[in-house]
């Protein structure tokens, strides 16, 4: 049976579902603007995530690579929102009609929550097609904790291969394919072999000839986003670094490990991540919220859920019109989270008081792309930039987004070492069985004592 959450009589309660780029931007926005009504009572917040902390996921790709330190591309929630209470739970049930969530904490017995004002800002997850074998085999690269496996597994893979004669089973531990070439796939497919590259240095029977990586992407092209001109030449980059780019090919299979291809390409592949794409997280269907046809909230330009009162939505689980494009939604990227949730933030501010809300209208600043140390893509504000002036741009522009002073060191020190030290290319995957020591020692404990009977 749920329990209802302690209330303050007659203050406002603001319920943000979701800690990522809209949930925590928005709600340091409403920290700063609603300051001394936090203060005095007046109002109070609550985000509800399934982790306490921010991911900053143009950097998960470098964290998978060793660049940076993964807990440094993480900013911990209650750290930064310290005039909220931050929920490490998830939402089960909602209901803005009667103004009230059902959350599921990490033990014991779900809540019930009533709020007066809702933001739903649950992000997405990733978009996983019917594809034989894809979900027992693949793994995407959205979570910190992707970012660890994924780095540990590849350098694992090279292990096996380093420590057996079996040709084929060597050929399937250095074969990576990844799929999808929008930015996730490409940064992932370009830092991991620039990181694999680099750990053959250390190694007597893997060379870089050996390593085979393919990327591939369901349309005619790759990164979009930079336009046809900057991907092309990013194509023959990595193909011209041994990667093979297949475009206009589908992912037919992946059972037991085994890759088909829609070019009728069969071979075994020890690794297989998936960045085909997004979707919205399955929280926004938990409740009575308007959604449209791809399972996104119905979201206006002030940044307010269609046809609710004192309910917002943004980010990448909201469809939220592109006022500089007519019949255009904004893409789910960063840079509009980001930027939509300081307005939500703003616009919240002004319905507790009153006024007229805002609609959100950006201006295209460009995107940026890292192909691993020192190589990148971008175009800011419609220049072009390639190899090393891109890639620097790409670390400057992110060294300064990065949320909290903090988080900005860290990432800058990892960088500034890395100058100097060698990267580390070493496997932990024993942490993802961290009782399997304990459990053989308690094997080999009991077979002793059997003996002695």
């Amino acid at each position: 049976m749920a329990r209802t959450a302690q209330e303050t009589p007659g203050a406002p309660h603001i319920l943000i579902v979701g800690g990522g780029y809209v949930g925590m931007y928005t709600a340091l926005r409403l920290q700063k603007k609603l300051k001394r009504e936090l203060r005095r009572g007046e109002v109070r917040i609550t985000v509800v995530d399934p982790n306490s902390y921010m991911t900053y996921q143009p950097f998960l790709p470098e964290a998978a690579a060793g660049n940076i330190s993964p807990r440094h591309v993480v900013v911990p929630l209650r750290r930064v929102l310290q005039k909220c209470t931050v929920r490490k739970a998830r939402v089960t049930e909602l209901n803005h009609e009667e103004g009230w969530a059902i959350v599921q904490p990490l033990a014991g017995t779900p809540e019930r929550i009533t709020y007066d004002y809702l933001v739903m800002a649950a992000g997405a997850v990733p978009r996983l097609l019917p594809i034989p074998g894809l979900a027992e085999n693949g793994i995407s690269l959205k979570t910190v904790g992707e970012a660890i496996h994924l780095r540990n597994h590849v350098l694992e893979q090279l292990e096996i291969a380093e420590s057996t004669d079996d040709e084929e089973l060597r050929r399937k531990a250095l074969t990576f394919v990844f799929v999808g070439g929008g930015f996730a796939g490409v940064e992932a497919v370009a830092e991991l072999e620039d990181m694999t590259r680099d750990a053959t240095r250390y190694m007597r029977k893997v060379t870089p000839q050996d390593l085979r990586f393919m990327l591939v992407e369901a349309t005619g092209r790759i990164l979009p986003e930079v336009g046809p001109d900057m991907g092309k030449w990013t194509a023959e980059q990595l193909r011209g670094r041994g990667i093979a780019v297949k475009m206009n090919t589908l992912l037919k299979s992946a059972v037991g490990g085994r890759i088909e291809l829609s070019d009728g390409s069969n071979f075994l592949a020890g690794t297989l991540v998936w960045n085909a794409g997004v979707k919205p997280s399955p929280v926004v269907r938990l409740g009575d919220l308007p959604l449209d046809a791809k399972g996104r909230v119905k979201g206006t330009e002030y940044l307010t859920i269609e046809g609710l009162v004192r309910a917002f939505t943004a980010g990448d689980n909201a469809a939220i019109p592109d006022l500089t494009q007519d019949g255009e939604f904004c893409p789910p990227n960063a840079q509009h989270a980001v930027r939509q949730a300081k307005l939500l933030g703003d616009n919240i501010v002004r319905s507790l008081r009153g006024k007229t809300l805002k609609p959100y209208v950006h201006g295209d600043l460009g995107t940026v792309a890292g192909l691993g140390l020192h190589k990148g893509v971008a175009n800011p504000l419609g220049f072009k930039l390639k190899g090393w002036p891109a890639w620097f741009f790409h670390r400057t522009y992110h060294g300064a987004m990065v949320p909290t002073f903090n988080r900005k060191i860290r990432v800058v020190a990892d960088w500034t070492l890395a100058l100097f030290l060698k990267r580390e290319t070493v496997s932990l995957a024993t942490v993802e069985q961290p009782r399997a020591d304990f459990e053989l020692a308690a094997v080999s404990i009991a077979e002793l004592s059997s003996v002695g009977r």
